[in-house]
């Protein structure tokens, strides 16, 4: 009787798994993919209870569903997005189209014959007239400049995009979560101009701010340092990659114990701050291509940039930058928060491990040279932190924490 109730379950679960797979093979536009179907049992092997598992990939297009209406899900709730204007910003979000494509309402000539352009053509392609080499790009388009092409090359964007590529610098004395009014230490600078040169001095303005930064450690006052790649990295990241969409600037704060730069937007696509490092994606693929053509470009375009960021916050042995998304934008945080010592890392990895080589504590501590780790283990042997493991040779010495001698 047990045996004919459990064939009888079975039976039943793949008559359903059937069922399903007709009804999937038959909305193939609702799926980027097939979705998969299985069953899992669990309770006693005589009397199994059957639970069906329905896995439906992500997917980076907008679907819609059976009724040909497109749903966005929000928390427990299926909302209809019918609204063209909704559903082209729910494209952005996705990545599947851009802003910067978007033509500009202006006279041409404020990026056929601006300074930018011209300086930029006679140092780029000087054989080229702007105007041609501009619809070359798909930056002009019917007589008008599209948002790439006057964030680029005019000279003063925000004349045509206002509040929509400005920068803003804060300076906070505090360390508190939030700035205040009672806490800015000046008006916020506002900084105009081309993305090229917004970028370069951005970031001049910021190392210049941090400069008069001091804190408060054991030794008494001190100046705050950030790697100036790192800030120029994160900036640069922030200017190309926000969403031109959106009225309102990247902000720049500075506070006693942090740099936050907040670009407008979220993250296009399918990164997220867990994968960002990972992943690449540009939301404005024309900016990102065309200025790196500039002499001296911010960005390499081979989308290094954040990772850059982290290797030099790791270099100076202060914490990973940390990346957040925080109503509608994308905020990057560099703390000024050491990392442990190398002797910390090294004796909490001891901890944990019976014994450690030197090319281990070097991936371990970001320190290149062997030479300066061996240094740094054997200042740790004559402080009796460890010792060398016995009976090894040069070639395979190690280090472990010390025993207690007999």
């Amino acid at each position: 009787m047990k045996i004919r109730r459990r064939k009888r379950k079975l039976g039943e679960a793949s008559r359903i798994r059937r069922q399903l797979t007709l009804i999937f093979r038959s909305s193939r536009n609702c799926f980027h993919s097939e979705p998969t179907i299985a069953t899992t049992s669990f309770g006693a092997s005589t009397n199994p209870r059957l639970v069906l598992k329905i896995q439906v990939a992500k997917t980076r297009d907008i679907k819609t569903a059976s009724n040909r209406k497109i749903y966005l899900r929000r928390g427990a709730q299926n909302l209809p997005v019918e609204d063209q204007n909704r559903i082209e910003i729910l494209r952005r979000d996705k990545g599947l189209s851009s802003f910067e494509t978007e033509p500009v309402i202006c006279d041409p000539s404020v990026v056929t014959n601006s300074e930018h352009i011209i300086t930029f053509m006679l140092e780029v392609v000087p054989t080229a007239e702007p105007a041609v080499w501009l619809k070359k790009q798909s930056l002009l388009t019917d007589e008008k400049p599209t948002v790439a092409a006057v964030v680029l090359f005019a000279d003063e964007p925000q004349a045509v995009l206002p509040k929509r590529c400005g920068i803003k610098v804060y300076r906070y004395k505090t360390t508190d979560a939030e700035g205040t009014r009672e806490s800015l230490d000046f008006d916020p600078v506002s900084i105009e101009g081309c993305a090229y040169d917004q970028i370069h001095a951005a970031v001049q303005q910021t190392a210049k701010i941090i400069e008069s930064v001091r804190i408060r450690t054991p030794e008494g006052l001190a100046n705050v340092t950030y790697p100036e790649t790192a800030i120029h990295e994160v900036v640069t990241n922030g200017v190309l990659h926000r969403d031109y969409s959106i009225a309102d600037d990247v902000h720049i704060k500075i506070f006693d114990n942090r740099v936050e730069v907040l670009s407008p937007g979220t993250l296009p696509g399918h990164v997220t701050p867990e994968n960002i490092l990972n992943e690449r994606f540009a939301r404005n693929a024309s900016i990102v291509r065309l200025i790196n053509k500039f002499p001296n470009p911010p960005n390499k375009d081979v989308g290094e940039g954040l990772n850059t960021a982290f290797q030099a916050m790791r270099e100076m042995k202060l914490k990973d930058p940390v990346i957040t998304q925080e109503g509608g934008y994308v905020k990057v945080s560099l703390r000024h928060e050491s990392l442990a010592t190398p002797e910390e890392i090294i004796l909490d990895y001891l901890r944990r491990h019976d014994e450690i080589a030197n090319r281990e504590a070097r991936e371990i501590c970001y320190i290149g040279s062997e030479n300066k780790m061996k240094r740094i283990l054997q200042q740790m042997v004559a402080k009796e932190l460890i010792e060398s493991v016995p009976e090894r040779t040069r070639y395979n010495a190690a280090y472990r924490l010390p025993r207690k001698r007999k």
